[in-house]
């Protein structure tokens, strides 16, 4: 009976004592593990993909760096004065406002040709009267570009949402209608003209919006965007500075022909004057010669 126990003991540690036996376990192990880290690696590979089907959550934040992001909006640009160095820059003419002080109305009257006119931008020049660059206070097109009689060369620009920038008295002017600028290009140099002569070299610059005109003083520095949410002020011929020559010579003509009439009536006075004299120096001739006769005829 002894002998029948121990046998299945002797079975049992034979095959440890086998040479193959810890290296097959070694590689069973082995192999077990590489089974684990190739399917973790699969199901790495397989949650991209279904994450491209879902549907984006709200908290989705786009990345910056992403060649498809959209760009920022234009509308978001910030107006900037028309100058290279607005520490430099002195403002002159400031735009009319009902509601500001006395003084700065008194300083937004254009006196021109006997007749003060509101101003509808503002006049900008550099100490000492120096000629400067001027540049485009917005990314936009050129709109139109002419040489106007008393307001001098004149360059317009057209901006998205209906915005347009105004740019007069300007000496050289180096775009061309049509022309395609950035913000910070220059579009021509500062200079002088007839109607805001007093100011020597400067620009004259305006904002306006769907044919409203707004405070450029009030926006530098600040997004196109402000524009749409600040109450302005429509333009009038009797309020802008933005005149033109006709309208000035058509104001001269007036006054020329009240002045006609004037003297046309002083010079009337006098001819009815002589002609009242006259009639009375035929009255008293005809009276002088009918007393000759009634003498004649009692002698």
């Amino acid at each position: 009976m002894k002998e029948e126990n121990k046998a299945p003991k002797k079975g049992g540690q034979s095959i440890f004592r086998k040479k193959w036996f810890f290296p097959a376990v070694y590689l069973t192990i082995a192999a077990l593990l590489l089974a684990v880290v190739v399917w973790y690696q699969n199901i790495d590979n397989q949650l991209p993909e279904a994450g491209d089907d879902q549907e984006l959550g709200d908290n989705y934040t786009p990345n910056p760096h992403d060649e498809d992001a959209a760009p920022v909006m234009d509308s978001q640009e910030v107006i900037k004065m028309p100058v290279a160095d607005q520490e430099q820059a002195e403002i002159v003419t400031k735009f009319f406002d009902y509601d500001a002080s006395q003084e700065d109305r008194e300083s937004a009257l254009i006196l021109h040709n006997n007749r003060y006119y509101q101003s509808t931008g503002v006049d900008i020049v550099y100490p000492n009267g120096e000629a400067f660059d001027v540049l485009a206070a917005l990314s936009g097109t050129v709109s139109e570009v002419k040489e106007d009689p008393l307001l001098g060369n004149v360059v317009v620009l057209t901006h998205d949402n209906g915005v347009t920038t105004y740019y007069a008295s300007l000496g050289e002017v180096g775009v061309k209608a049509q022309d395609e600028v950035k913000q910070g290009d220059v579009i021509g140099t500062a200079g002088e003209n007839i109607f805001g002569q007093n100011n020597g070299v400067h620009v004259h610059f305006e904002i306006r919006k769907d044919e409203k005109v707004f405070n450029p003083e009030e926006f530098f520095n600040q997004p196109v965007s402000k524009l749409e949410s600040t109450e302005s002020e429509d333009v009038s011929e009797e309020d802008t500075s933005s005149i033109n020559s006709e309208e000035v010579d058509s104001n001269e003509a007036t006054e020329n022909t009240e002045e006609g009439e004037t003297s046309e009536t002083e010079t009337d006075e006098p001819k009815e004057d002589e002609e009242s004299k006259d009639d009375s120096s035929e009255e008293s001739t005809d009276e002088s010669t009918e007393e000759e006769n009634s003498t004649d005829s009692e002698e």
